[in-house]
């Protein structure tokens, strides 16, 4: 093995790692990316930066760079990102082929893996969460959601709202969703927090992901012999022995790491974006128009900003563009969201515009498996946080805000927020 093949399935492995501890943990520490490719990925607040609009505007399926001997395409733009991701035969996401292991070597999770197989475990999921099943779950969320606003009302008159409000409530709807027993849930929470921390660098965050699929792999078995009421427990009982513990453990992974930060970034980013709009802040606590508010804040801010790569199975031509087989090509969620084919001035937040379908939740056989109860999370959460604090405002400067550069799902470290006018304590820890 040359150096140039060693050294690209070693950016493969981190970036594959990165994906699977929920495509959340920074990338900035991937040094030998070029500056280039991490444009997509950079923001100004909670815009995009101009670069991406202005190559989207230009050139909206463009060659990045030629890194490792694989040329790798950014695709910008709202029509070419859904031809794109509604592709089911020209791409595949099966990154094995660059980690020089085996078509049979399992990798977990949906987005890396091609049909048949890919059919195979999305089968066994999309049941799960049609809206006849999930509403089952609306008097959990909407339990969870009075709890955490409970909280806050008791840990104010200043507090945290990412702390105490935009990742619990994710967490505890993830914990009803798959089943997991009261006692199961304070361990599991304390893996997810390290699962996603890497102020302390990488190795506790992969080592808490695998300690998380031990821990979900361990319920899985467990509930094999005693099924409980969520969906471990439900796939159990209807699949049986046609679903293996490996592979049923894997699927309550990915539901977790893909409905965890995500729903929090959305929420926390949400609560920031509404502030900044009073008229757009006391929609979201009407019932008559909150899904129009959460439809616009999953276009606007694109909190998952990239998808999963596709690898060209052969050469092609795609808008104009020569692309060869093996080349590598990253739709950009965040700059198709904000192109002029979703409607006039798409850099605004717009409750009230009338656009076409946004790509919040990507595209095509690959879009999110979950998006439904996404947005069941976020209209229970909005109506509650605006209905119990239609006066919620920002406690500190804007520019204090420290958002998470690089990271490919984007959000914020913190939020204080005071619970109405007038109040001056710290913020709650």
């Amino acid at each position: 093995m040359n150096a140039t093949t060693s050294i690209r399935r070693w950016v493969a492995q981190r970036l594959m790692s990165t994906a699977a501890a929920g495509r959340s943990s920074g990338i900035s520490g991937l040094p030998v990316l070029p500056k280039k490719l991490t444009m997509p990925l950079r923001r100004d607040g909670m815009n995009p930066v101009p670069a991406l609009a202005r190559m989207r505007d230009e050139d909206p399926v463009r060659r990045m760079r030629r890194v490792f001997g694989i040329n790798v395409w950014l695709v910008s733009g709202y029509q070419e990102a859904k031809t794109v991701l509604a592709d089911t035969t020209s791409y595949s996401t099966d990154i094995r082929p660059l980690l020089g292991v085996g078509t049979d070597a399992r990798i977990g999770g949906l987005g890396f893996t091609d049909p048949p197989e890919h059919t195979r475990l999305r089968k066994i999921l999309t049941p799960e969460f049609t809206v006849r099943r999930l509403t089952r779950l609306q008097p959990a969320i909407d339990r969870i959601v009075t709890e955490r606003l409970d909280a806050m009302e008791h840990a104010g008159p200043v507090v945290d709202l990412v702390h105490e409000f935009a990742f619990p409530i994710p967490f505890l709807v993830i914990c009803e969703l798959l089943g997991l027993p009261i006692e199961d849930r304070e361990p599991f929470r304390k893996l997810g927090t390290a699962r996603f921390d890497i102020s302390t660098g990488g190795a506790n965050a992969f080592g808490a992901m695998s300690q998380s699929r031990a821990f979900l792999q361990d319920t899985v078995t467990r509930q094999r012999r005693d099924p409980g009421d969520g969906l471990i427990g439900q796939i159990i009982r209807e699949l049986g022995d046609e679903v293996s513990d490996e592979d049923l453990g894997g699927l309550a992974d990915g539901v977790f790491t893909g409905g965890y930060e995500t729903s929090a970034s959305m929420l926390s980013l949400g609560t920031l974006a509404l502030l900044r709009d009073p008229d757009s802040y006391a929609m979201a606590g009407r019932r008559e128009t909150v899904d129009d508010v959460v439809a616009e804040l999953l276009r606007y801010l694109s909190v998952v900003q990239i998808t999963f790569p596709r690898f060209a199975k052969n050469d092609m031509e795609l808008y104009g563009k020569q692309i060869t087989k093996g080349d590598v090509l990253i739709v950009s969620l965040s700059g198709a969201n904000r192109d002029n084919a979703l409607g006039p001035n798409p850099d605004a937040f717009d409750p009230l515009a009338d656009r076409p379908s946004h790509l919040g939740f990507g595209h095509g056989f690959h879009r999110c498996v979950g998006a439904e109860l996404a947005r069941m999370e976020l209209r229970s959460a909005f109506l509650g946080l605006v209905q119990r604090f239609p006066q919620l405002e920002l406690a500190i400067p804007p520019e204090q805000l420290r958002f998470r550069d690089l990271s490919i799902v984007y959000g914020v470290d913190a939020l204080p927020v005071r619970l109405s006018p007038g109040t001056t304590a710290q913020v709650s820890a």
